[in-house]
């Protein structure tokens, strides 16, 4: 009998290469700067997101493509060490694994670069069928980078709902500005659980036809996250917005509910929100209310970074639960 997973994760995958903090800012001319740590490890926001799943206890597998080459046998090699399964993790023999550079600075803060590889090529025919009609839930990441991915996700989405599957969406970042590709709207209406963080949420309000929320151009204070989780909420999804230390907001279209954010003294935030995305999928998965899947999923995002890079220090279930324990909150 063919095996059957709780998740199934879709999007991106590549090598990150985290250095930092920078104390000055970032000098061109040959100029050679030291920081205090680098590391080589797994990245892409799906890929982060599908070995937190796995550490907190979900069969987990990973839909994508990688390059023929050493970057994309670094990619499978990490995903299998974490328990994802790679079954459905395509080798493209000609374009490369995708490579991103992240540059930290000491309050949490970052540049990302990255260059985009295979994201481009990887389409719905890297999505199989049987996977995507069987598990459980679909979560698929990094919007933007994916174009091809994203233009065929409201089909993908149809198709598993249709199935009984759940869905979560996070679009991460958008480099060109835009925030809002003809097919988003269309996505989003099958999409259960939208999980961008603070900025990204206003900016994709602010995006979405006829709305009515701020300016991408606002702070993300307490009441325009709200703001723009509630105008998201009416395009269809319940949103899940990340707000850092100050926690997060989930908005069904008609109740907010909020969390506090679990005190952390960050190493590096690289990976937070992802591992925020899997913990919230996990609870959800699991039966917990959307109340308790908001607070279990901050813990998860602030466990996170209590080491350099976006999966050395993702929590199990116990690590989680126990610290939302110290801190007077019990599921």
């Amino acid at each position: 009998m063919p095996r059957t997973f709780d998740l199934l994760v879709i999007g991106d995958a590549n090598p990150d290469v985290v250095l930092g903090p920078l104390h000055a800012p970032l000098a061109f001319g040959q100029h050679e700067q030291l920081v205090g740590s680098g590391l080589l490890t797994l990245g892409g926001s799906a890929a982060i997101m599908a070995c937190g799943a796995a550490r907190l206890g979900l069969e987990v597998a990973f839909a994508g493509r990688i390059g023929d080459d050493e970057a994309g046998r670094f990619v499978r090699a990490a995903l299998d060490d974490r328990g994802v399964d790679t079954g459905a993790l395509r080798v493209d023999r000609t374009l490369a694994t995708p490579l991103t550079v992240v540059l930290t600075l000491s309050d949490g803060d970052r540049a990302i670069l990255t260059s985009p590889g295979t994201l481009t090529a990887t389409g719905p025919e890297d999505v199989p069928r049987d996977l995507l009609v069987t598990s459980r839930h679909i979560h698929a990441a990094s919007y933007f980078l994916l174009p091809e991915l994203a233009a065929a996700l409201p089909e993908l989405f149809g198709t598993a709902r249709a199935r009984g599957a759940t869905t979560s969406l996070d679009t991460n970042d958008d480099p060109s500005g835009r925030w809002a590709p003809d097919a988003l709207p269309a996505t989003l209406a099958v999409t259960d659980f939208l999980l961008p963080n603070a900025q990204e949420a206003i900016a994709l309000s602010a995006a979405m036809p006829a709305s009515a929320a701020l300016s991408s151009t606002a702070g993300t204070t307490a009441e325009s996250v709200e703001t723009a989780a509630a105008a998201l909420a009416a395009q269809g999804p319940h949103v899940i917005v990340k707000n850092g230390a100050a926690g997060a907001v989930a908005h069904d279209g008609s109740t907010l509910l909020s969390t506090d954010g679990i005190p952390a003294q960050p190493v590096d935030t690289v990976g937070a929100g992802d591992s925020f995305d899997a913990g919230f999928v996990a609870a959800h998965l699991r039966g917990l209310s959307t109340a308790h899947a908001l607070a279990l999923a901050a813990a998860c995002g602030a466990l996170s970074t209590r080491a350099h890079g976006g999966t050395p220090s993702q929590p199990t279930w116990a690590e989680a639960v126990a610290a939302l324990s110290r801190n007077g909150k019990n599921l």
